[in-house]
């Protein structure tokens, strides 16, 4: 499958998936017209579409594309069922869409309800993971959060995480302010920078890199709790990433 991204809204990403043949699957559309556009412009056959969580910015476009496309499976959580949502699938379900299998991953924490799709190489995690950073917790915990981040860690190193905003040099920024000396951050910055700069995108990002740089997979460094030790005793790998989720709100 090839994998397009579709600019929406201010900083979100509409992922599509086509096959050789044209047909696409959409993932979180939260506005129809840019999706349309594409559709119209590359002839692409919508087979179905693919929703994270009830955000509007991920549902707003579903009912008119199941409107320009009658008939359109729409699977997404239970929480997206007054969005569209005509098939609710749950954690540990199998989707089969153009001959590809998707596993259902639950992936709480932003919102109670949150899924994602995961088909090597691609995971469609939503508002979960981000490159360099995670979701803001809406409606979950933190320690539902990190649960959700270690079951997206168990993949395999080339996973594509292909997550829903172009959030990474706010992220990267945030993180060098815990850990300022860091090369791996300081390395990765540089290049977002610039990518930022030419308007370039930095998605999809791969999980090996975000083990590097995402400072929310990283709560078991020695080095990270040495420094947050300047300010507080956490040990445990969960209150420590609750309290980087704290600090990044304020941030």
């Amino acid at each position: 499958m090839n994998l397009n991204s579709i600019p929406a809204f201010q900083d979100n990403y509409i992922w599509v998936l086509t096959d050789d043949e044209g047909k696409c699957i959409i993932v979180d559309p939260g506005e129809a017209a840019p999706v349309l556009k594409a559709i119209a412009e590359n002839q692409w056959h919508p087979e179905a579409i693919l929703l994270t969580h009830h955000h509007h910015d991920h549902v707003g476009g579903v009912k008119e594309l199941v409107k320009n496309f009658p008939g359109l499976v729409v699977y997404g959580p239970a929480e997206t069922q007054d969005k569209g949502t005509n098939r609710v699938v749950n954690e540990g379900d199998k989707i089969n869409i153009l001959k590809y299998e998707f596993s259902v991953i639950a992936t709480p924490g932003h919102t109670l309800g949150h899924i994602s799709y995961f088909n090597f190489p691609y995971l469609f995690c939503g508002d979960t993971m981000f490159s360099g950073g995670c979701g803001r917790l809406f409606e979950g915990t933190p320690e539902q959060m990190y649960q959700s981040f270690q079951k997206i860690n168990a993949l395999p190193d080339d996973t594509l995480i292909c997550c829903a905003h172009e959030y990474t040099l706010s992220n990267i920024k945030f993180s060098l302010s815990i850990l300022p000396q860091d090369e791996d951050l300081t390395g990765y910055y540089r290049k977002v920078k610039e990518l930022r700069a030419k308007n370039q995108s930095t998605l999809p990002t791969s999980l090996q890199t975000e083990r590097k740089i995402n400072i929310f997979l990283r709560t078991q460094s020695a080095d990270l709790k040495v420094l947050i030790a300047k300010e507080t005793n956490l040990q445990q790998p969960q209150q420590v990433f609750a309290w980087l989720r704290a600090k990044k709100d304020s941030f």
